[in-house]
């Protein structure tokens, strides 16, 4: 009788111990940002088919919420979330929404964003239990004054939607650009940009540089080039203005665009190769920067779960283990500054027409290498 209880523990035992980690996973699927989240949620999704329904060898389960873009909906969801018991969160893409959940995820748990890290919790405000896998809102602008510098620019105009991730953008990139500007904000999700395209005319800048992700930054780019102005005025953008997906639906506007970039799809690294092969294996299209950030973040995760055979019990082993955490990252070398955000390369790349005819995304220099952001240093971690 003895032996049959013994057994039967030891089999309720192993039961539990192969309960998956539940990872909420709130991003943005509707709206004209909506396949932000979609590539966001299929490169995370990726990581963990690759191993199985795992992530580092520990079961997961991923629950995906779509936000909507709209932050009370995003606060409910997070809310309902942490009442269930999930502690492990990823996924949005915009820094207001983030602004909303963060608190409560954090609280009791962590979160690893994949995306957007506003300088608001870069700094000063840095949380034990936040992490960026991805960049600093920042960071990727201030490469994108580096590169304007680089350009010759000594006169532009830059514009932005008026919320958090465009004001970080705006501040970003005036805090390197040495030349003379000129700053426009729009509306987040604005769609027409007449106004201020007539006003890029008036102005007659060398150059501009623009923020708009997803619906928004393909209608700014196909009106840009039916206003002609793309003829005379030359665009430098962050790559989030000018992803793989914005490409191939702006068509020939794009050529000869300055992009700044965390990744290169055509980057040489074996595990980026192997990783857009299989995105486009297993989706039937190429990926994007959110895929391949979202994809590295997965597997950021794994390897902290691995460390800690899937315990999320010890938020203090979690967080160490995160803090030094090795993995093989599609974009290089990877590591966490003081911050705990990340601290990677950034490159210049530019759209042009291969042999056939087809846009690409050309490499033209590498603009940093582990490049620290600015906030790090005020952080107190």
């Amino acid at each position: 009788m003895g032996t049959l209880l013994a057994a039967s523990c030891l089999a309720s035992l192993a039961a539990q111990a192969q309960d998956p980690v539940r990872i909420g996973f709130i991003t943005t699927l509707s709206t004209p940002a909506g396949y932000l989240g979609e590539d966001s949620r299929d490169g995370f999704q990726l990581a963990i088919d690759q191993e199985g329904g795992k992530l580092g060898g520990v079961p997961v389960s991923l629950l995906v919420e779509d936000d909507g873009l709209q932050l009370a909906r995003a606060k409910q969801i997070i809310d309902r979330m942490s009442l269930d018991g999930i502690s492990l969160y990823t996924g949005v893409i915009f820094s207001n929404v983030l602004a909303a959940v963060v608190n409560t995820a954090t609280k009791d748990g962590f979160y690893i964003s994949n995306n957007t890290g506003p300088s608001s919790l870069a700094g000063k405000q840095c949380k034990p239990h936040y992490f960026v896998a991805s960049y600093q809102n920042d960071t990727i602008h201030e490469m994108a004054g580096v590169a304007a510098n680089d350009l010759g620019y000594k006169k532009m105009v830059i514009l932005a939607p008026n919320y958090q991730g465009g004001r970080d953008a705006l501040e970003g990139f005036k805090r390197t650009f040495k030349g003379e500007v000129t700053e426009i904000y729009t509306k987040l999700n604005q769609l027409d940009f007449s106004v201020e395209l007539a006003r890029v005319r008036s102005l007659a800048p060398d150059a501009i540089f623009q923020f708009h992700p997803g619906g928004a930054g393909i209608n700014f780019a196909k009106q840009y080039g039916s206003s002609g102005l793309n003829k005379s005025i030359p665009m430098v953008v962050p790559v989030f203005s000018m992803d793989e997906r914005m490409l191939a639906a702006t068509g020939d506007v794009a050529k000869g665009m300055n992009i700044v970039t965390l990744w290169n799809p055509g980057s040489t690294n074996p595990a980026n190769q192997a990783f857009v092969k299989a995105f486009n294996d297993k989706y039937k299209r190429v990926p994007t920067v959110y895929a391949a950030q979202t994809y590295d973040t997965a597997r950021l995760i794994g390897a902290a779960l691995k460390t800690v055979d899937g315990n999320l019990k010890d938020p203090e082993a979690l967080r160490s283990a995160l803090r030094n955490v090795t993995f093989d990252s599609i974009r290089g070398d990877f590591a966490f500054g003081k911050n705990q955000h990340a601290v990677i390369d950034w490159y210049l790349l530019r759209v042009e027409a291969d042999a056939n005819g087809k846009l690409v995304q050309v490499p033209v220099q590498t603009i940093a290498k582990a490049q620290v952001d600015s906030f790090a240093a005020e952080c107190a971690l």
